[in-house]
């Protein structure tokens, strides 16, 4: 690693969380990992920790499922997304679960010899991203299911809103009613819970698995562990006169004489330029970040105490994460999924 520049990943943070949530929703039969853009950043590697705590994962496109599944070959997987008919075979030959997002595409892929594959139905119940939203829809689907040696394995829906109770309990209504003219307890896996919907509402009966998204590291509502880490240096540090300007467009210009870090990492490593007044800490100690971002580097305003080879925290703790998205009036998860692959992952336990 010839620049030490790196995400440190904290394994066994993540594996604490892990345990704290399944004790916790001890009374969901299925507890799922969702692991899909990379792990939200962390890197799959995380998965030789995570697979022996779960009993399933979930990712969102066909191409991360089989990334895993060239490595890991029994745990199941289901992909959120849409999988596109050509590739239905690959699920099969794979066991890789898909999701049926409407009768039309169902009555698309049936076309091909699908027996053996499993399938898990999307209710749409107000989010209108994907499924099915109407019951008369829903029970075509089911029904042709049945005729078509295809397992329907599980249903589910997504909860968009959780912090308003009002929207919520009327996406758990419209689940009821779409689903009512079957049994529920005849479906082997019903999950509709993620992250902070777990924290806020109580299981129904009818529901049995608790999907783990972003609480698993610890940036959900519930404060857990930290696991992820920004780590750079400062590989140079330039005296500024005042009035001196540094890096393009002359952006930040100093008021007195002072000293400026260059530091290893940009906006090509997920830093973008927004992040400009932002703080790093580099010894325990806050800094702000200055001038326009690079490419490949970005200033910090330092003082006396700083020297090049410094160690450089651009992205601290779980905390320090929740600091940088409200300034940039963003999601926590886009911050940690934005740290491109450029960027080596370092693990610890």
């Amino acid at each position: 690693m010839n620049r030490k520049t790196y995400v440190e990943v904290n394994v066994n943070n993540i594996k604490e969380n892990i345990k704290k949530l399944k004790e916790k929703y001890k009374d969901y039969k299925y507890h799922m990992a969702v692991v899909k853009a990379d792990c939200y950043g962390h890197g799959i590697k995380i998965l030789e920790e995570i697979i022996p705590l779960v009993n399933y994962l979930i990712v969102a496109t066909l191409e991360e499922a089989l990334e895993i599944r060239n490595i890991y070959t029994d745990v199941p997987i289901l992909c959120l997304g849409v999988v596109r008919k050509e590739n239905i075979k690959i699920c099969i030959e794979k066991n890789i679960t898909i999701t049926i997002n409407s009768y039309t595409y169902l009555e698309d892929i049936v076309a091909e010899d699908i027996k053996g594959l499993k399938v898990h139905i999307k209710i749409n119940t107000g989010m209108n991203r994907i499924g099915i939203k109407d019951k008369i829809d829903f029970m075509k689907t089911h029904n042709h299911l049945k005729t078509k040696q295809v397992e329907l394995e599980g249903l589910f829906t997504h909860i968009y809103d959780a912090s308003n109770i009002r929207r919520t309990n009327d996406q758990l209504d419209r689940f009821q009613k779409i689903t009512k003219e079957i049994d529920l307890t005849k479906i082997k896996m019903i999950h509709i819970f993620a992250s902070d919907s777990l924290l806020k509402y109580p299981k129904l009966n009818f529901i049995n698995g608790a999907r783990f998204g972003i609480n698993m590291y610890g940036l959900g509502e519930e404060k857990l562990l930290s696991t992820f880490k920004v780590v750079s240096e400062v590989i140079q540090i330039n005296e500024l006169r005042k009035n001196e300007t540094v890096g393009y467009s002359g952006k930040y210009k100093a008021e007195d004489d002072t000293k400026v870090a260059t530091v290893a990492i940009g906006y090509a490593d997920g830093i973008i330029r927004k992040y400009t007044g932002n703080n790093a800490y580099i010894n325990n100690k806050k800094y702000q970040i200055v001038g326009n971002i690079c490419m490949d580097m970005l200033f910090i305003k330092v003082d006396d105490d700083i020297k090049v080879g410094d160690k450089v925290e651009i992205i601290k703790d779980n905390d320090h994460i929740r600091e940088i998205a409200n300034m940039l009036d963003t999601i926590t998860y886009e911050i940690i999924c934005n740290i491109t692959k450029r960027v080596p992952r370092i693990y610890i336990n």
